[in-house]
């Protein structure tokens, strides 16, 4: 990932997130990970995990992300099934401070153990996700939501490499501090 792609991502994350948040009137589901912090957090989280897990293995760069999405969407059917599912919030800003612990760590487990970790916390932002969906054009919505997660992910391993790169571990610890940081400001504002 180049210098020039992580810009013109956090560009596109810098515009996307004012032109398409208009509460309770957003249909493509584009905007719902830039609208709270804890999802923002965790979405870049991810990523910056990611990115540290593949130093070792380089696997681990698309198969936590790509496992996180896939876990979401079955939160999401559970939600859009009617399925009550416990703790929704607590699971979300755990996932935050988790990750954020985890990154901080610098815990390399074995790509399935992250997979497996990032998956189960999915569940609850795919559920959050879905409850809050429009009643029309769920299709549209869900696809919006898997894109700007992709995209966050993206973003956690370009600011993870780069941060690599230019600090070391250093540098990754605290793109997780400032992750468990911002997961603390949530829980304290809820």
């Amino acid at each position: 990932m180049t210098i020039r792609t992580i810009r013109l991502a956090v560009l596109l994350v810098m515009v996307a997130s004012p032109a398409l948040a208009h509460p309770g009137h957003e249909t493509s589901g584009f905007a719902h990970p830039f609208t709270g912090l804890d999802h923002l957090l965790a979405m870049v989280g991810v990523g910056v995990w990611a990115s540290l897990l593949a130093v070792k293995r380089p696997a681990a760069a698309y198969l936590v992300p790509a496992s996180f999405i896939a876990m979401m969407l079955v939160g999401a059917a559970a939600g859009f099934a009617g399925i009550k599912l416990p703790m929704v919030e607590a699971g979300i800003v755990a996932s935050v401070l988790l990750l954020g612990a985890l990154i901080i760590a610098a815990v390399r487990l074995p790509s399935a153990a992250a997979m497996a970790i990032v998956g189960l916390f999915a569940v609850f932002h795919g559920y959050a996700h879905a409850i809050e969906a429009p009643t029309s054009g769920t299709g549209v919505y869900i696809l919006g939501f898997v894109a700007a997660t992709a995209l966050l992910h993206a973003v956690g391993l370009g600011l993870g490499w780069v941060a690599r790169r230019a600090v070391g571990d250093l540098g990754l610890r605290a793109l997780g501090g400032a992750v468990m940081a911002g997961g603390a400001l949530v829980l304290i504002a809820n």
